[in-house]
């Protein structure tokens, strides 16, 4: 009888088993090791009952978390076409350059294709090419920027000593004529372009840097383009002062509020209608591009080799010695993509404005047309090759 109730004892403890065998023992760290599958114990460290119960719980919970894990919900058909236009528009924005060439071909080769393109739908696009840019930001991203105005100080020192310097330097060394030294040395003497605050989106700049470059500079040009033609020319340039202002209001500065206002009140609307803002601001900037090419077609295709490498060597070395200057003095890399792009884009139409008013010889004009080519390609490739050069971790914020 003794004997008979050792034989009984396993079918006893069996019996009394909870039918959930979850939790039977308590173990140690030192008892179990992690797998695949989840915790297992070393067969070593448990009974012939206890590896039983082991094994029945590891396979019922293994069961359980697939039973829970829920099949992959299939995109809508909104979805997916939506997915379709964000993967399209990212190449239509990194394929900038070409649509560039292409509208100014198109310029170049039928001028009259534009004429429709009047005053007032010119200040209209570059109104539209600011309100995509204003929708990006926040008030806060302009407070970050006014924390630290030594960017801002950079750059308005390049737009306005080194470029006026750089392009005077470049008219003599191709054998520019008086006239269109005069224009090259007016391209130098502006103010940056809108343009730049979306190249400097497409190349993950800082957006609201270049806003406040782009306005700082604007707004310095009432006093520096004049002041610079002066000096380095010997002629007076007057410039309207109030119109500028009002312009800069008009185009620069109250699109960016309105795009700001409507992200800060209305995010939900914004994050749908995002993934369209940088196709609104390549389109604009091609308009523009070409309608400035039209109006002076035929100088550019009479201007000769000399300019075209002039106003190219201009926005070329604009761009690489306004990246790296400020990368020398100690400034980010997201700061200094800034800088480069908003030095090398100059307001080019500006300037065709500028010698179309104010100065006596019509060949002076043509740098300026010539420059709205030169500067809209170099920036945009810019862009383009700095979109896929990661900025380092350390300084993305």
């Amino acid at each position: 009888m003794k004997f008979a109730v050792f034989f009984l004892l396993p079918s006893l403890v069996t019996s009394f088993t909870l039918p959930n065998t979850r939790s039977t023992r308590i173990v140690t760290s030192r008892h179990f090791s992690l797998t695949k599958n989840g915790f297992s114990m070393p067969s070593k460290t448990l009974s012939p009952l206890s590896r039983t119960i082991a094994t029945e719980t590891s396979i019922n919970m293994s069961d359980e978390a697939v039973a829970v894990t829920p099949p992959p919900e299939e995109k809508s058909f909104g979805q997916k076409a939506f997915d379709a236009y964000v993967k399209t528009a990212n190449i239509a924005t990194t394929l900038f350059p070409l649509w560039t060439l292409l509208f100014t071909g198109i310029a170049l080769k039928s001028p009259r294709s534009f004429d429709w393109f009047t005053t007032e739908y010119f200040t209209a696009a570059l109104a539209a090419l600011m309100l995509s840019m204003g929708i990006t930001l926040t008030p806060d991203d302009f407070t970050k920027v006014l924390e630290k105005p030594g960017s801002v100080a950079m750059q308005f020192s390049l737009c306005y000593a080194m470029m006026p310097f750089l392009a005077l330097g470049l008219g003599k060394a191709f054998g520019l004529d008086n006239a269109m030294l005069a224009g090259m040395v007016l391209v130098g003497s502006i103010n940056g372009g809108q343009a730049s605050n979306l190249c400097t989106y497409i190349a993950r700049g800082n957006v609201a840097l270049s806003v406040l470059m782009t306005t700082a500079t604007t707004v310095g040009a009432i006093v520096m383009t004049p002041l610079l033609c002066k000096g380095l020319l010997g002629a007076v340039v007057p410039v309207d002062a109030k119109g500028i202002a009002i312009s800069t209001i008009q185009v620069v500065l109250g699109p960016i509020f309105v795009g700001m206002t409507t992200n800060k009140f209305f995010p939900n609307f914004v994050k749908k209608i995002l993934p369209i803002t940088p196709v609104v601001g390549v389109l604009s900037t091609c308009i523009l591009v070409a309608s400035a090419v039209a109006q002076v077609s035929e100088q550019i295709i009479h201007a000769g080799m000399p300019l075209q490498l002039s106003c190219l060597a201009l926005h070329l070395l604009g761009g690489i010695v306004g990246y790296a200057l400020p990368r020398l003095t100690g400034f980010d890399e997201i700061s200094s993509r800034t800088m480069a792009i908003e030095t090398s884009m100059k307001s080019s139409a500006f300037g065709f404005l500028l010698a179309k008013l104010h100065f006596g010889d019509y060949a002076a004009r043509v740098p300026s047309a010539v420059s709205v080519v030169w500067m809209a390609l170099t920036g945009s490739i810019l862009a383009v090759i700095w979109r896929y050069i990661p900025i380092p971790e350390d300084e993305k914020n």
